[in-house]
């Protein structure tokens, strides 16, 4: 049975104090690794206050002490996102900290291996959905409860859509109904939102330079049949553009963007 664990805080410096009304609160899922640990940190460096959360406490611990001491204060919490009293867990972590959520990433993710649809078992269909649809709606739900009623009040959403969400590769029935599915959640999020000030956006990411990616290093399977190596880009390219989009007034949004290593086999696939 997953258990709640809230690890340590970095403790404010003095600027930071200073400056803590005018801090930004973001959440990122995912965050042990990856693309979340790097959107984590770029956040963090550029003045937001972040609560990282992820299955490994030990990988959290890691991306706790890669923050920066010139940057805003971070928290890590142990959350499964895939298990509602685990979630409710995470929030009252936030709300207990900080009072207040401006920025979620849902980006946490997972996928199930590459075989044929018909050789996937029920329970590894349902780990990817769990995790990549129901994780992600959990920790919208309870962002745009807390939104609504803080003061000021709204936020930003921002969905991890992947690659995916438009072009699938060959078997990963999974992870692309999941990464399709998330399109929907971020329409249906902008637009039942506007009323309450909070803003949705979706980045659809491809071949950021990660271990989930490295094995792109040595080839990947193609829709042709093929085995081909792929580009691959630097995962802080992603970060920006998260950061740009978190940055950005809630009067506007970036409602879909696509950030891509250029010479990938996207368009087309091939």
């Amino acid at each position: 049975m997953f258990r709640f664990q809230e690890m340590r805080i970095r403790r404010p410096h003095i600027h930071e104090m200073i400056l803590g009304a005018m801090s930004k609160i973001a959440l990122v899922t995912g965050a042990g690794s990856g693309i979340g640990r790097a959107v984590a940190l770029k956040l963090q460096s550029h003045g937001y206050s972040v609560v990282l959360a992820g299955r490994r406490a030990s990988e959290l611990e890691k991306t706790l002490a890669l923050g920066g001491a010139e940057g805003g204060r971070m928290i890590a919490v142990a959350t499964d996102v895939g298990k509602p009293e685990s979630v409710d867990a995470l929030f009252a972590a936030v709300a207990k900290e900080f009072g207040r959520l401006d920025v979620l990433f849902n980006n946490a993710g997972m996928g199930a291996p590459a075989v044929p649809m018909d050789e996937l078992t029920f329970e590894q269909w349902s780990a990817v959905v769990s995790v990549n649809l129901t994780g992600a709606f959990l920790c919208a739900q309870r962002a745009m409860k807390m939104m609504k009623t803080q003061d000021p009040r709204g936020g930003r959403i921002i969905n991890n859509g992947s690659i995916s969400a438009t072009t699938p590769r060959p078997n990963s029935a999974p992870y692309t109904s999941t990464k399709h599915a998330i399109t929907g959640l971020t329409k249906s999020i902008s637009l039942d939102g506007r009323h309450f000030d909070i803003a949705c956006g979706q980045i659809d990411i491809g071949n950021a330079a990660t271990e989930m990616t490295d094995r792109m290093t040595s080839g990947i399977l193609q829709a042709n049949g093929e085995i081909a190596v792929e580009p691959r880009m630097d995962v802080d390219h992603v970060a920006e553009a998260v950061l740009y989009m978190a940055n950005l007034p809630l009067a506007s949004n970036v409602l879909t963007m696509t950030v891509m290593a250029t010479k990938m086999p996207l368009v087309g696939r091939g």
